[in-house]
């Protein structure tokens, strides 16, 4: 089983518009590993993007609130109470709100088919793009079999991983040290070590199978931290990332376009699929390097 990776012709870097919605918002929005309650959760920009951005939909797939972060050792600061009452705000104020729960907030899949504060608590959903496409939307720890193939390697996976976040912190206090926006080590490094990129595929082929066993268009999942949007075995796959490493968002235009939006220090778009007319599948966009004064908009904040 191979992947159809996007031709390089399908690319184009340069300006773009700023990835804020327009007057009339998205149609929807996914969100999933926030890891509200963790020390790796960079609530300040996930603040920010909930208080800048309307939808009709919002999915949170799983990994909301990390009780295992909070079991450890108990952290809730304000960003992070800020960040989960703009969450039940956007739900009270009509944008309809789903929750599928995820590995890391497995208590509520207790509440599967109930409501809490206006929000839906699901174990899977189902979302039906503008554009007519039947996707599957988990939170994806159902593939870990997939990917991890003893506890041997689970508990090596998370002490490695538990590592990486550590220095990912390191390296971005130095580089407010230095005024640089945030940067994602782990994401980094995640796609240049071999195993790493294994895993990553194995997970991704797993999601798609599932989807396609099931006769939907496609999935959308969290739970890896690695956000992509591509079609494997004509099939397409959606990973909204997290608000740990790589602080991305999935979102859907009006129109039924899907695209990924890096939401940090500097906005950008990451990739965005091309209208039925257009000649490949998917672009890649990137914002130019921005002023420092606007750039650095945000470090004051810290």
């Amino acid at each position: 089983m191979s992947a159809n990776p996007e031709p390089p012709a399908a690319w184009r870097r340069g300006p773009v518009p700023d990835p804020t919605p327009g007057e009339h918002g998205f149609n929807a929005i996914w969100l999933s590993d926030l890891h509200l309650g963790s020390r790796g959760c960079r609530a300040e920009f996930l603040l920010d993007f909930l208080r800048n951005t309307s939808c009709s939909r919002l999915y949170l797939l799983g990994d909301i609130v990390d009780l295992w972060a909070l079991r450890r050792s108990f952290y809730w600061p304000q960003s992070h109470q800020e960040a989960l009452r703009a969450i039940i705000a956007k739900a009270a104020s009509g944008t309809r709100v789903t929750y599928v729960p995820g590995n890391h907030d497995h208590l509520a899949r207790e509440l599967d088919r109930h409501r809490l504060l206006d929000i839906e608590v699901r174990a899977e959903g189902i979302h039906t793009t503008a554009d007519g496409r039947r996707l599957l939307m988990l939170h994806g720890d159902q593939f870990d079999s997939a990917v991890l193939c003893s506890r041997l390697n689970r508990w090596v996976g998370n002490a490695g991983y538990c590592l990486l976040l550590w220095l990912n912190q390191l390296a971005n206090a130095a580089r407010r040290w230095v005024r640089l926006p945030y940067w994602s080590l782990a994401y980094y490094v995640k796609n240049r070590v071999r195993n790493a990129r294994v895993a990553i595929e194995a997970f991704e082929h797993a999601a798609v199978h599932e989807a396609r066993r099931r006769g939907f268009d496609g999935v959308i999942c969290g739970h890896i931290h690695q956000p992509e949007l591509r079609v494997i075995d004509d099939t397409l796959y959606c990973n909204d990332g997290d608000w740990v490493e790589s602080c991305t968002a999935l979102v859907e235009h009006r129109d039924g376009r899907l695209e990924l939006i890096h939401w940090g220090d500097l906005r950008q778009r990451l990739k965005c699929e091309q209208g039925t007319a257009g000649g490949e599948s998917f672009q890649l966009l990137q914002l130019p390097r921005l002023s420092a004064r606007r750039a650095h908009r945000g470090l004051a904040l810290r």
